[in-house]
């Protein structure tokens, strides 16, 4: 629900190079100053690239064979029993039947570890498309639960942009980032100091409007290494001083962004049907919450492919809050944004997961899908709205996230119910396997 501050924070200097950038906020993530960041800087210097050279082969795992278990295809419903799946190398070597992957067991037993998923299901990693993970320990928990890849809704630094880096040579020990880096908001406060490149924006640094300071806000985080871009058309519902309603950014604004993020998806937090309109008007790739958005916004978003992210569990949990105003907001938003999920998805709009995660107040991303689905998108939409929807929404659909294939990434989760039955079986996660290192098996 956003009720947190993410738009401040030190900023890297923009003339620093982007090995040293990664660096820094891998740092501030719980790498730790004294151990990663000079190790990195002075191996950079004699390497002149930006890891380490006995860093090299990090990225090796133990081949793996999970064996026995109900393997579900999330693209169709379609159920393998007494399935197998083999990973090795941070890929699928093979997938299906005892016959089918007969080759591939045979190839790798002798150095495997054997998971035993009788009487599990087998499905890919999932995929939780709006959280903001700061550090190892909220990547931890993101993991636990089932979700090996995320897409970033920005964080206080570049720590997610770091965190992006990190599975390439520490298999497991977090997801798979799509990273925004700084949320591109009004008030930018102080971050501006940290960096000289935004130096040209100081004066309007709490009110930060104008189409061309936000295109080159926008610029900056595409020249850190964002590969998506968070903004707003409305303020936070989860602060009780804010008007959830008000309108921040106008059409105008928010396609000075779209045009700056240079293909970058842009995700856009909104509540206002005013609000939502001018973001899809603009060209955003998925609206963020969207309690209020109207039928006619809802056509226009199937028509142009735009994206639902509704948070659900988030918004309907202010009501629990102990703030009055909150807890009010959380009892009306509810309701409206979970009819809002279920006319979305029967105009044809793609309505995804996302659970708005801040730090270690982390929700399992199966409580997002199982919302989803009592909003009466059903189970396999449930299912497909954390792994092929926003594989395609991330365009790793082809690399196979969202579905284990042959050749695809080595990211498995398995359950311990049939989510085709009870939507409530994507939070009864029992191991998890994320760029094919084991990182939660109950059974073990």
């Amino acid at each position: 629900m956003c009720e947190h501050d993410h738009s401040t924070g030190p900023v890297p200097t923009a003339k620093l190079e982007r090995r040293h950038v990664l660096a820094g906020a891998a740092a501030l993530a719980g790498l730790g100053l004294a151990g990663m960041v000079p190790g990195v800087a002075q191996a950079a210097e004699h390497t002149g690239k930006g890891a380490p050279a006995h860093a090299k082969n990090r990225a090796e795992t133990t081949p793996l064979i999970i064996e026995g278990g109900s393997l579900i295809d999330p693209a169709t419903g379609n159920l393998v029993e007494d399935a197998v799946v083999v990973l090795a190398g941070g890929i699928v070597q093979a997938v299906g039947t005892r016959d089918e992957t007969r080759k591939a067991v045979a190839s790798y037993s002798a150095n495997a570890t054997r998971i035993d998923a009788q009487g599990k299901f087998i499905l890919p990693g999932f995929v939780d498309a709006h959280v903001h993970a700061q550090a190892f320990e909220d990547a931890a928990l993101i993991l636990s639960h089932g979700a090996t890849t995320v897409r970033s809704g920005s964080t206080s630094f570049y720590q997610d942009i770091a965190l992006a880096k990190v599975p390439n040579y520490a298999p497991g020990l977090t997801p798979r980032m799509h990273a925004a880096g700084l949320f591109v908001s009004p008030d930018q406060s102080d971050s501006i100091l940290a960096d000289p490149d935004l130096a040209p924006l100081a004066a309007q640094r709490h009110e930060i409007t104008d189409p061309k300071d936000l295109a080159y806000l926008t610029g900056v985080n595409i020249a850190r290494g964002a590969t998506v871009i968070k903004t707003r058309a409305n303020p936070r519902a989860g602060l009780a001083e804010q008007d959830p309603l008000e309108l921040v950014y106008d059409r105008e604004q928010l396609a000075s962004i779209v045009h700056a993020a240079k293909g970058a998806g842009v995700l856009c937090h909104s509540y206002s049907a005013e609000g939502i309109a001018g973001a899809v008007a603009a060209g955003v790739k998925s609206i963020e919450h969207g309690v209020f958005m109207d039928e006619q916004t809802m056509v226009r978003m199937a028509q142009q492919g735009t994206y639902f992210t509704p948070t659900l569990y988030g918004i309907a949990g202010m009501a629990n809050s102990s703030n009055p105003v909150l807890a009010e907001r959380g009892r009306e938003y509810g309701p409206v944004l979970a009819e809002a999920a279920r006319a979305a998805n029967e105009l044809g709009v793609t309505v995804i997961g996302g659970t708005d995660s801040f730090g270690t107040d982390v929700t399992p991303v199966g409580a997002e899908a199982k919302a989803l689905a009592d909003a009466g998108l059903g189970t396999l939409k449930a299912l497909q709205s954390i792994t092929t929807a926003p594989a395609k929404l991330l365009g790793v659909d082809t690399r196979g996230v969202g579905r284990l294939v042959r050749r695809g990434v080595a990211d498995v989760v398995l359950l311990g119910s049939n989510p085709l039955e009870s939507a409530a079986a994507l939070v009864d996660v029992h191991t998890v396997v994320a760029q094919g290192a084991i990182v939660r098996n109950d059974a073990a």
